[in-house]
């Protein structure tokens, strides 16, 4: 038994060959390490960097067996973390058209008109989020007519963030517009012309949306596991390498297993995807944390931390409850109307009824809170709780937080907070300024002030409906102050350097992970994940920064996408389904013929 143990152990360190499994050289890599600013090559061996230097350095490295590539004096970052995204509520993202980074409206309807053709009678024509009509040339919402002669033949359902929708007739008839049937959700508002007919336009809120979602016909399981694989290659297109699920309205945990399961099995999954959990219900007295705390210690026991994916570091990891601890103190973030404030009392009995049961049990939280109004009864009784309860360390964040006061950055601070922070200003600033005004816009968030504070802080684009999933349209408003319209929305005082804003998606998102020993940045002993720019970053026009992809974009030490000269280097990808997907035949998005 010894003997065999002993040749066990000898075949094992046979197979451990010295040298690099990896290397990537005559790079300009900025690694986000202080104490190694620069480099022009790096080595990777297991998934991890070990050795980062320069060429000579580190192509000394190389056996018989490592890849080398020459990124031909191309920039190299650490991979991009999107610490709040909604990945696994894109089930449908197969069936939707995307109009995210189309340049003008006439392209956007010809688009819509491309796929109602191929659209097979029973399914509908829709978009859903991530788009703005002030990125549009047009600077325009589509009128309704335009619409109807795009599509005049399938349901059509075209969706503004969780601001706005335009249905047609048919969209409305199987909705049942003007019935019982159409989820009538406090703050929706039907419009009529002046006959008194829908003109197909609805205003609301984020159940509302979310509640006509599960009206539409829904997708296949295979075409779910094909929606997730397209997802996270559009992910991995902009050098994203890791993103933090914030929570689904859809399947909430465990719903959404199988799924992520299918791809994990064999190592299939391309990125890095820890997540909190939200739970829904329809009864009136349904408690959300309760039912959390349910579903992790009854229906699928899990605890904080625990590891779903059987080979990937971080790879589908419960990292505890939210970004919605209850409905009823939701202040959503629509731009186009003002502030919805919760009563006080409501904020406080939140605290202190629930939030109160994961601080005990040392579940991390997290809590959607965009405007300071909300915050501040939220803070005030964490206060109390933190007296008699602890948090001593407990990972908890506010999300969102766009209009948060220097008073409350100061109590998020002492009481150990994160705050992750969103990109949609850039999308939808325009809209914020014609319900605020301009001095408001150009101080939210107070970007500033919160890089300035020292507290653990993400920028996330909290896509895929809300806002779009491209971190580089937030990248460059945080850099230039302007949306994607071209209009000033942050004040010269109030905007970041090109290194602050890199960090924001790459180095800081790591503690919203528990990971910021071995991520965002590229060093020895890191996790092997980061991106090849097609366009240098620190160099660019401000005006290019949004346009910013990746051409070689490397997960765990392997290559997850490739473009231009690595896309022979780009894993093959399933066949999509089904055949007739927008997503198919556009992409997820734009790119320019």
């Amino acid at each position: 038994m010894v003997a065999n143990g002993l040749t066990n152990v000898h075949a094992q360190a046979k197979q451990e060959t010295p040298g690099a499994d990896l290397i990537v050289h005559n790079a300009k890599i900025y690694t986000g390490n202080p104490a190694q600013p620069e480099a022009s090559a790096l080595a990777v061996k297991s998934g991890r960097i070990y050795s980062v230097g320069t060429d000579a350095e580190v192509l000394a490295l190389q056996n018989a067996n490592t890849r080398v590539i020459d990124s031909r004096g191309r920039r190299l970052i650490p991979g991009i973390i999107d610490a709040h995204t909604h990945v696994l509520n894109e089930g449908g993202y197969n069936y939707t058209l995307r109009w995210d980074g189309v340049p003008t409206l006439r392209r956007a309807l010809a688009m819509l008109s491309e796929q109602a053709k191929r659209t097979p009678e029973g399914h509908w024509v829709k978009v859903i989020g991530g788009w703005s009509p002030y990125q549009f040339e047009e600077n325009r919402f589509p009128t309704m007519d335009e619409l109807r002669r795009a599509v005049p033949y399938r349901p059509l359902f075209v969706q503004y963030a969780y601001n706005r929708a335009f249905m047609n007739q048919q969209a409305m008839d199987a909705l049942g517009v003007g019935t019982d049937r159409f989820p009538n959700l406090p703050g929706t508002e039907l419009e009529k012309d002046a006959q008194g007919k829908y003109t197909g336009v609805v205003h609301g809120y984020t159940f509302m949306f979310i509640a006509i979602e599960t009206m539409v016909p829904q997708l296949s399981f295979d075409e779910e596991v094909s929606s997730l694989i397209q997802t996270i290659h559009s992910l991995n297109r902009f050098g994203i390498t890791s993103i933090v699920d914030a929570g689904t309205g859809f399947r909430g945990y465990p719903k959404a297993l199988p799924t992520v399961d299918a791809l994990a099995r064999d190592n299939r999954l391309n990125i890095r995807m820890p997540f909190v959990d939200i739970q829904f219900g329809d009864d009136a007295a349904f408690n959300m944390v309760d039912a959390q705390l349910t579903a992790i210690t009854k229906t699928a026991p899990i605890s904080p931390g625990h590891n779903l994916h059987p080979q990937l570091a971080h790879g589908h990891v419960y990292r505890g409850a939210g970004e919605l601890l209850s409905a009823d103190v939701h202040d959503h973030e629509n731009f186009d109307r003002p502030a919805v404030i919760i009563e006080p009392d409501k904020m406080r009995e939140l605290v202190e009824r629930d939030v109160s049961k994961l601080v005990q049990r040392r579940i991390p939280f997290r809590e959607h809170i965009s405007y300071d109004e909300n915050i501040t009864p939220f803070l005030d009784a964490l206060v109390k709780l933190n007296e008699k309860m602890p948090l001593d360390g407990l990972r908890w964040s506010l999300e969102h937080a766009e209009t948060i006061s220097p008073a409350n950055i100061a109590k998020v601070k002492a009481l150990g907070g994160g705050i992750a922070l969103d990109t949609k200003m850039a999308l939808h600033g325009d809209g914020f300024i014609k319900t605020y005004g301009r001095d408001k816009a150009l101080q939210t968030p107070r970007l500033r002030q919160l890089v300035d504070s020292g507290i653990p802080l993400a920028m996330t684009t909290d896509a895929f409906r809300a806002a779009s999933f491209n971190p580089w349209v937030g990248i460059s408003w945080m850099v230039s102050g302007k949306s994607v319209s071209g209009t000033e929305v942050l004040a010269k005082d109030n905007r970041l350097s090109r290194i602050e804003a890199l960090g924001l998606f790459t180095r800081t998102p790591a503690w919203f992970m528990d990971a910021e020993s071995e991520m965002g940045m590229i060093a020895p002993g890191h996790l092997a994940d980061f991106a090849l720019l097609d366009r240098d970053y620190f160099e660019v026009a401000e005006s290019q920064i949004k346009s910013i992809a990746s051409v070689l974009t490397v997960m765990d030490g392997r290559v997850v996408y490739g473009a231009q000269d690595y896309q022979s280097l780009s894993p093959a990808l399933p066949e999509i389904l089904p055949t007739w997907s927008p997503i198919k035949h556009f992409g997820g998005y734009h790119q320019t013929p």
